[in-house]
């Protein structure tokens, strides 16, 4: 009778939920996938180099709103889920290889879910996939599941992971498994969790691909399987790359609707009447968030490293990066009806995080707005509820409270991003003067005269 392989033990530890996981990366994507595993009845491991973090998850508290404190406090109390904090950069001390030996070698499957930020020149920064994995290599064993989540151009798996993990001395695709499924995550979305998200995997060798297929589908509804890691990897960056270009085009709209001296708004809503054809994307100020402002550029890097000109990406880019420096425009033409001048007004940003009703500051272009206004002399301050804090520039502000009469003692109030707790109308009708940038005043019946769009 054939003697049990590790592959096949791992097959029957993943059905019967014994399967112990780790989650190396505990935001807005990590944490909320710990949760998922741990509430099927997996032992999960958390991994993060944030301390304070770590701390605050094993005090049953969430710092994201996508996970309630009300549903991670249980699982920590029952011993499903823990964190535990490592290094950021593995140092060649004994103690700590054996630490991070120890704490990788337990887990049956690896989940690595690390940023993955643009450097300054619009390169891809892989240097926190790399540190996890230097930690991972240490305690490497048969039979493990090893699977990136974190967004990175095609080939990383195959050209960082695979030869990294293989400096252990065991072989991809049979001592170990590796595969690539991008994570889908959007923050603040109520009506899709997790768990209704279908998941996208591919494998090394089809044994890699059908054990992250069997993983996934113990916690989500629908696993979809691609021929490769190279083909997943594409699947996510496509999936936000045409989200850029199309949101590139929607704001190339709105310069020139500007110029025609026509409200883009209108003009996208009543396009989007036509029962096909046609998908209404928006205008705003800016990208902002994890993934659209720095995943294309992820492509069009690995583009130009093979010889090809991503020119609809960076065209995409051009109009996007350009829209922080048309709001400043909008502003400088809002005061001027006051025969004002931006150096030297109050003015009020409402909204700081990259979308609604989130508390994610990554990438937004509020941060570029105010520092924008901040250099011409304006005197800026912001309200954000889910914010309170925020540091630009070195400067660090204060989110102020929003009273009857706030815009009343503003010389503008500008609206950068749209969050569902502000009332609009009580800001609409004290402001002298009101730039929109997400329609946040659609459907305001009084005098709009003193209302601007981009």
């Amino acid at each position: 009778m054939p003697h049990d392989t590790p592959s096949s033990m791992l097959d029957g530890k993943i059905l019967d939920r014994s399967a112990r996981i780790a989650i190396v990366g505990l935001g807005y994507v990590g944490l909320p996938e710990a949760v998922m595993f741990a509430h099927a009845g997996f032992q999960v491991t958390g991994f993060d180099v944030n301390l304070e973090r770590v701390d605050q998850i094993n005090r049953g508290e969430s710092a994201i709103a996508d996970v309630p404190s009300t549903v991670l406090a249980p699982l920590i109390q029952s011993g499903h889920l823990r964190a535990v904090r490592v290094p950021s950069c593995p140092l060649p001390a004994d103690s700590t290889t054996r630490q991070l030996k120890s704490a990788f070698s337990d887990q049956d499957c690896i989940c690595i879910c690390v940023p993955t930020p643009l450097r300054k020149t619009r390169d891809p920064d892989i240097s926190h996939i790399v540190a996890a994995l230097r930690g991972i290599e240490s305690g490497l064993r048969p039979g493990q599941l090893v699977i990136l989540e974190s967004t990175t151009y095609p080939g990383t798996t195959e050209e960082v992971l695979q030869p990294m993990l293989e400096a252990s001395g065991l072989k991809a695709g049979s001592d170990f498994h590796l595969a690539f499924s991008p994570e889908r995550i959007n923050p603040g979305d109520a009506q899709h969790p997790p768990a209704s998200i279908p998941k996208v995997v591919g494998g090394l060798t089809p044994a890699c691909t059908r054990l992250a297929k069997l993983l996934y589908e113990q916690v989500v509804t629908t696993v979809l399987q691609v021929s490769s890691p190279r083909a997943a990897e594409m699947v996510k960056l496509l999936e936000n790359t045409f989200r850029s270009v199309n949101i590139g085009l929607a704001n190339e709209l709105a310069l020139m609707c500007h110029k025609f001296n026509l409200n883009v708004w209108e003009i996208i809503d009543a396009a989007a009447s036509k029962p096909f054809g046609f998908m209404p994307f928006y205008p705003g100020p800016g990208l902002g968030g994890h993934c659209i402002p720095v995943d294309p550029f992820y492509l069009s890097w690995k583009a130009r490293s093979n010889g090809f000109e991503a020119r609809f990406i960076e065209l995409a880019g051009q109009v996007n990066g350009y829209m922080p420096h048309h709001v400043i425009s909008r502003v400088a033409d809002a005061l001027n009806r006051q025969r004002k001048s931006i150096n030297g007004s109050r003015i009020l940003i409402l909204g700081v995080a990259y979308k609604a009703n989130v508390a994610d500051t990554r990438e937004s272009p509020a941060l570029e707005i105010i520092h924008l206004l901040r250099e011409r002399g304006a005197d800026v301050s912001y309200h954000d509820l889910h914010v309170p804090y925020l540091t630009v520039g070195g400067v660090h502000l204060k989110s102020c409270d929003l009273q009857a009469d706030t815009g009343s003692v503003q010389d503008c109030v500008l609206i950068v991003t749209d969050h569902s707790a502000v009332d609009y109308r009580l800001v609409a009708r004290t402001a002298p003067v009101i730039v929109d940038t997400r329609n946040a005043l659609k459907g305001y019946d009084g005098c709009r005269d003193h209302i601007l769009t981009l």
